[in-house]
């Protein structure tokens, strides 16, 4: 198709529904290459040396590799979970007892899987998580409702493990191995960037699965990659403990005492329940929210897409920040707040153009987010207990999924989004509490600034594991 001026380009992309979102695809992709190449090229600092050693640069790559082949294996379910039980022909409703059954064993057990990571290993859950999503993916292969059911207990379980377990194990390795604490805020941000890439990767590998093998087909591909994964992490990885002496209760025991008795890990649990409850909500949400506005079918998977290179751009700002010595407490709090007003517009306008843009300004601020947890969790939640209470974390947030999820059909859709709202202020002014005391305490405040010193080796870090991982 020619087209001749501005105003047939116009028209062409309201008709075309191809075009329509493929150009949203380019007009994000373009923002990202903008931001890499003006951020980048800003933080570049030339003439310093790095000291950046070369067992770091070893142990953080082994460490993202199976982050992102394990992350692969999620996402290429995602997508498809719901269609595959819509194919075994159950209703609305019976999906969402299943979706409900996902969050309310994550909130359930979550706890104790901590507690067991702490006392018993994190490699050993690690390798647990393998075997039992592994698992999840076979029951996908029968359409009796038990056994989906089954297989929905057991991916909550495996979802607490892989948000605590690997980023625990880690957290602990990095510091018994004496690396600098201002590295970790990279090997966070290069985590997101590259979870982005791959969430883009598995969506494209799944799409192909499932027209040439089926709708089970996306979750045996991701049964291969967990078998890969789990046979990494039981080659390479060290065990590393919190405290083993004490058994699953003392341990929670311990980690509640820690928690009710710290008011920055308070607030840091708050945050992250608040604002992962929000995005989880959205999850839900967005498809129907466009579909609701749009005169033609949408393109799931060209949106996904350009969801996560929204992703991509927020991880690339975040490293940004970090390099130019910005506090992660701070601009934490601006990331909320726009994220806030980004989850308010849906709220107010029926737009198709408009929420688009606000959701793509939301998962942006995503991409800056879980680096920025990320690195906050490693400053403020003991060793210890420090699997134990990531999944403190998650219970608030996945009791606050499962409500709304119960409640979401006889609530509009300005009510839900609403709420979301909501939510992001309340972690809001707990991020601004939070600044206050790391601001009034001169040790904290000491601990936060690491990552304004030696920028230089985070800058050739990052441009080159980025850079790989692209690849």
């Amino acid at each position: 198709m020619v087209v001749n001026s501005l105003p047939s380009l116009i028209a062409w992309l309201s008709t075309d529904i191809y075009a329509f979102y493929i150009a949203w695809f380019i007009v994000c992709t373009l923002c990202l290459v903008i931001t890499r190449v003006v951020l980048g090229d800003i933080s570049q600092d030339e003439g310093k040396p790095t000291d950046v050693s070369v067992a770091f640069k070893s142990f953080q790559r082994n460490y993202l590799l199976v982050f992102l082949i394990m992350m692969a294996a999620d996402w290429l379910q995602g997508p498809y979970v719901y269609a595959l039980y819509t194919h075994y022909g159950y209703d609305i409703q019976m999906i969402g007892v299943l979706f409900i059954v996902g969050f309310g064993t994550a909130a359930v057990f979550g706890t104790f899987i901590g507690s067991a990571a702490d006392r018993y290993g994190r490699k050993n859950v690690c390798l647990f998580f393998g075997v039992i999503y592994g698992i999840s993916c076979c029951v996908k292969h029968w359409g009796d409702f038990h056994m989906l059911f089954i297989g929905r207990v057991l991916a909550g379980i495996s979802t607490s493990i892989l948000f605590s377990a690997f980023e625990s194990w880690m957290v602990s390795q990095h510091h018994s191995a004496g690396y600098r604490e201002e590295w970790l805020s990279v090997t966070f941000s290069i985590a997101t960037s590259g979870n982005g890439i791959v969430a883009i990767m598995a969506g494209i590998v799944a799409g192909f699965a499932r027209d040439a093998f089926g709708p089970v087909a996306p979750f045996d591909v991701a049964l291969v990659l967990l078998v890969i994964g789990t046979t990494i992490v039981a080659c390479t990885w060290e065990e590393n403990y919190g405290d083993k002496n004490s058994n699953v209760g003392a341990t929670m025991w311990t980690a509640w005492g820690r928690l009710k008795n710290d008011r920055k890990i308070i607030l840091l649990g708050i945050i992250q329940s608040c604002f992962e409850g929000s995005m989880y909500i959205f999850v839900f949400m967005w498809t129907p929210s466009l579909e609701s506005t749009s005169k033609t079918p949408i393109l799931h998977g060209w949106i996904f897409a350009t969801f996560m290179i929204c992703v991509l751009i927020g991880s690339s700002i975040f490293g940004y920040l970090i390099r130019t010595g910005h506090k992660v407490e701070r601009f934490t709090g601006y990331m909320i707040a726009i994220a806030t007003v980004a989850l308010f517009v849906p709220a107010f306008t029926t737009n198709h153009n408009i929420r688009l843009i606000a959701f793509f300004v939301f998962e942006a601020c995503c991409g800056i987010y879980w680096p920025a947890l990320g690195t906050m969790r490693s400053r403020y939640i003991p060793e210890e207990v420090r699997a134990t209470m990531m999944n403190f974390f998650r219970v608030p947030l996945n009791l606050i999924v499962v409500v709304v999820l119960i409640k979401i059909g006889t609530m509009a859709e300005t009510s839900v989004y609403s709420l979301t709202a909501l939510f992001l202020i309340t972690g809001l002014i707990c991020q601004v509490m939070l600044l206050q005391i790391t601001i009034e305490s001169p040790e904290a405040e000491k601990k936060a600034n690491k990552d304004e010193i030696e920028s230089e080796g985070l800058v050739e870090m990052e441009s080159g594991s980025v850079g790989g991982s692209s690849h």
